[in-house]
């Protein structure tokens, strides 16, 4: 692909065609009304994006139950839950615990309880993934966190938090959209879009190495693999996949 240049004038151009948006961000306007409007968004798009990795998600949390603590009962904590897409995947009896930093979401997460019986919430904290100070260190058997990564502004607080609350032994699950290969025309246009993108996914980065975070964190095991989910040509695409053992 182009060098720097280019992404540097395509940037540009993007960021000129919405700049009302941009002027509203300055102000400090637009996050406030995006935050009421972007549950509204995720409850229309999740379900699209769960139907297409689904096989995926479903063996990705197949072996939650292996990793039930001492109490028998498996205590997990989702981070950025959302609208509670990842639900159905739990296992039944499991203690829930679930954090998200946008209030709003609220009611679409409880609409997912209602349709998902054989979980029962234990606790709902309006709280970022950077500041989980609630929740008691090695007190959770599991963490989970999908599509999160990509747009918390510290990845590595974050992962430090994950390690914090859980037990020794305990378990990191993710799926998070990455960046591409640096050679590809996809990574190019990640550049291109990620100044603006930001806007309209609540903050999340396109280009983001979170794969390189999760190999510097203090894991144990780290079992990860990259994946694309389809169409292959949108600049969130490249994905990774997996879990990591404290």
């Amino acid at each position: 692909p182009p060098g720097m240049e280019l992404v540097f004038f395509l940037q540009r151009c993007v960021q000129l065609l919405l700049f009302p948006i941009h002027v509203l961000a300055c102000l400090g306007l637009w996050d406030s009304f995006y935050k009421k409007v972007f549950p509204y968004i995720m409850a229309k798009v999740a379900p699209i994006y769960n139907r297409k990795v689904y096989r995926q998600k479903q063996e990705l949390f197949s072996n939650l139950r292996k990793f039930t603590g001492p109490s028998g009962q498996l205590v997990l904590l989702e981070i950025g839950t959302g609208t509670g897409t990842n639900f159905q995947f739990y296992p039944p009896g499991c203690r829930l615990m679930c954090t998200d930093p946008n209030p709003n979401f609220r009611k679409f997460l409880l609409k997912s309880l209602s349709e998902n019986r054989h979980l029962k919430l234990e606790r709902l904290v309006v709280a970022s993934g950077e500041e989980l100070r609630q929740i008691a260190d090695g007190s959770v058997d599991v963490v989970v966190c999908t599509l999160v990564l990509c747009s918390v502004t510290n990845t590595r607080k974050v992962l430090t938090e994950v390690l914090r609350v859980l037990r020794l032994g305990g378990a990191f699950y993710f799926l998070e959209h990455v960046a591409a290969d640096h050679c590809s025309w996809t990574y190019f246009w990640q550049k291109v879009c990620d100044p603006v993108w930001k806007y309209f996914g609540d903050g999340c980065s396109l280009s983001r190495e979170t794969q390189k975070e999760l190999e510097k964190t203090n894991f144990s095991e780290l079992n990860l693999r990259r994946m694309h989910v389809t169409p292959y040509w949108i600049p969130t695409s490249p994905h990774i996949i997996g879990y990591a053992v404290k």
